[in-house]
């Protein structure tokens, strides 16, 4: 692993988490980030220093030894892509404590807003092919049977 690496513990059965994370992986064109699902079989194993319920409420990521939690994970990234300005305002003082309770609520909350979102918009990735999507967040394949 590279000194300037960071490992991104994300919630692959999450929709608009996914997205996010292909949109990250497509600038990053010095291979700066590692994604990790926390739903793989061996998570536990490969990380044990990772909880993934604690990983599944708040998005977690490891750099240069030390553990980001939520929107810090996010700044992190996207300054290694080469665009920590589109998110330097989430660290500014006075916007930092507002936005990570807004980023708690869109976790909290991201199975309804990825189907709105996909439903209502378009935006994201459908993760199935037919029946009622998203009805069981816990569910790896999300069919509502």
């Amino acid at each position: 692993m590279k000194d300037d690496q960071l490992i991104i513990f994300f919630d692959g059965s999450c929709p608009l988490c996914t997205l996010e994370m292909q949109r990250l992986k497509e600038q990053d064109h010095k291979n700066n980030i590692q994604l990790v699902d926390l739903h793989q079989s061996d998570f536990a194993i490969q990380f044990p220093e990772i909880d993934v319920k604690k990983g599944l409420a708040i998005l977690h990521g490891k750099y240069q030894g030390k553990i980001l939690l939520g929107l810090d994970v996010t700044h992190r990234a996207w300054t290694l892509v080469g665009k920590g300005w589109m998110v330097a305002p989430l660290q500014w003082p006075i916007i930092k404590p507002l936005s990570h309770l807004v980023y708690l609520q869109l976790a909290k909350y991201r199975y309804p807003i990825s189907q709105f979102m996909y439903k209502r918009l378009g935006i994201g990735i459908k993760k199935c092919n037919e029946g009622t999507c998203y009805d069981k967040p816990n569910n790896t394949d999300h069919w509502g049977k």
